[in-house]
């Protein structure tokens, strides 16, 4: 849907947006340059620390110590703290050291400190040998996506410069994976878990889905849902050990007699009432934010197995909350299935988030009952030539997920499962519903596209071009798949333990 044709008045107002929208981006790129600078400058202290140190006994304190004379003096004219000031100027130097392309294009203005961010951060995992090569890909991507695409890209990119394989990174990392609570304020606290990336994303996709279904089923203000009558007050080892009236009705009874399991409280006051629900009265009306229903619906599962507090619960039997399950969207090329070994040239993909080690990947596709789409792409550059499977499924959607991946505004990293299917010329304007005129975008989007003077175009191949209402034009192309034939250079000089064949 587009808005109608601006009026006079507003056509003679895009010089003023258009001029506006340059001074913001100078400004941007003044402010980048800016940081690009003081962050040469406390590279340069370092260095000079670094020299310092040299001339005195050689010891690790003797280096240390330089570092903080110096930290220490630029932190009491800044009135910060000498070790924030020492962590700054150990960034810097590993960013002017190891990234020095990103840190020239950043001090040009061709993008942000949350890019510089995300380049470091992906190039943590790769050894001093690989970075000079990461570093000027990493450049040239920076200065073409958003921040939520760039991170993606690059984990891709610094998986195929990687020497060792994702799984075999993946094993390790499996080892740290733990829980733990850190203290806050005001009787709160956060509970932290560190899990594979899928089973995380997973986790949050759940309770996403399911903290939507409680704000939409409050209506028009719903009431907080009260304990059921049968609800043990207590700890679940409080239960009946036998058959009882609390017994809902219809449910067997477990091994032993025992009640079958039941939503167990959380050792709440004498009322029964959750601990993850806020406190109100059955009067109130639920005004808590998706986040905060999101809490509430984490605690009633680990503590009761199952959302308590569930406004869809109709007599005795469960809501739906309890079955909704988690979506993922994953992208496993057939060949890194094939070769395992090799998986760093094209690792399988969590849309959104990034590489996932190919033994996943395949414990995904050997569990799941949903069909997989098998996706046919150019062998050269990438690009989606078409989809099928062996399950009945909508041909059009399975194109659209497999071409998009992810919402197709410029920079959105909101992955295509997440989206709606927009025509980008409106049916009701004559729009067919065909794969050149459909793309994937966020309920964000869609409603800017819907209510604002933003105009899209689709082109071949699948390419948007937005027009702001400034008139600037913004081209986002489909992220191409990696080709599936690659051409090495042929190396003219046998290796050396191998003598010429002739």
């Amino acid at each position: 849907m587009h808005s109608p044709t601006p009026s006079p008045a507003e056509s003679a107002g895009s010089s003023v947006r258009a001029a506006l929208v340059a001074e913001a981006l100078a400004a941007d790129a003044s402010f980048a340059a800016a940081e690009a600078r003081r962050t040469r400058a406390y590279a340069a202290l370092g260095q000079y620390g670094l020299a310092c140190a040299a001339g005195q006994r050689a010891s690790v304190r003797a280096s240390d110590m330089a570092m903080r004379e110096l930290a220490s003096e630029v932190a009491a004219m800044t009135h910060l703290s000498d070790r924030t000031v020492q962590t700054h100027i150990g960034r810097a130097m590993q960013l002017v050291d190891d990234y020095p392309a990103v840190v020239q294009a950043w001090e040009e203005g061709a993008f942000t400190r949350a890019h510089v961010r995300i380049v470091t951060d992906a190039g943590a995992t790769l050894p001093e040998e690989r970075r000079p090569e990461f570093d000027a890909l990493a450049a040239g991507l920076a200065a073409e996506l958003s921040p939520g695409r760039l991170r993606t890209r690059l984990a891709a990119l610094a998986e195929k410069l990687n020497p060792t394989t994702l799984t075999e990174r993946h094993q390790r990392g499996r080892e740290t994976r733990c829980v733990r609570v850190a203290p806050g304020v005001d009787g709160m606290s956060d509970l932290i878990a560190t899990l594979p990336t899928v089973l995380a994303v997973g986790i949050y996709d759940r309770l996403t889905l399911q903290s939507r279904a409680i704000v939409d089923a409050r209506g028009g203000g719903a009431l907080l849902a009260e304990p059921s009558a049968g609800m043990s007050a207590g700890p679940s080892a409080e239960m009946p050990s036998g058959p009882s009236d609390a017994t809902p009705a219809g449910q067997s009874a477990g091994p032993a007699g025992q009640g079958a399991a039941k939503p167990a409280g959380r050792g709440a006051g004498p009322a029964g009432v959750p601990l993850s629900a806020p406190s109100a009265t059955a009067s109130a009306p639920d005004e808590r934010t998706t986040d905060q229903v999101r809490a509430d619906i984490l605690a009633d599962l680990l503590l009761a197995a199952a959302p308590v507090a569930d406004p869809t619960l109709s007599g005795d039997g469960p809501g739906v909350l309890g079955a909704i399950r988690a979506r993922v969207q994953v992208v496993v090329p057939a060949l890194s299935m094939l070769r395992p070994d090799d998986e760093n040239l094209d690792p399988a993909e969590l849309v959104g988030h990034g590489p996932i080690d190919v033994e996943t990947a395949r414990r995904l596709a050997e569990s799941t009952t949903l069909p997989w789409d098998r996706v046919i792409t150019h062998p050269i550059s990438g690009e989606v030539l078409s989809t099928d499977t062996y399950q009945r499924s909508s041909a059009i959607d399975r194109h659209l997920r497999a071409r998009d991946r992810r919402c197709r505004w410029p920079g959105c990293a909101v992955p295509a499962i997440r989206c709606e299917v927009d025509h980008t010329v409106d049916w009701a304007r004559g729009g067919t519903t065909r794969v050149e005129n459909l793309a994937h975008l966020c309920q964000r989007h869609h409603s800017q596209k819907q209510f604002t003077r933003w105009e899209v175009r689709q082109r071949a191949g699948g390419i948007l071009e937005w027009t702001s209402p400034s008139g600037r034009v913004y081209a986002d192309e489909p992220l191409p798949y990696a080709p599936a034939v690659r051409f090495l250079p042929d190396d003219p000089s046998p290796p050396d333990d191998e003598a010429a064949p002739f």
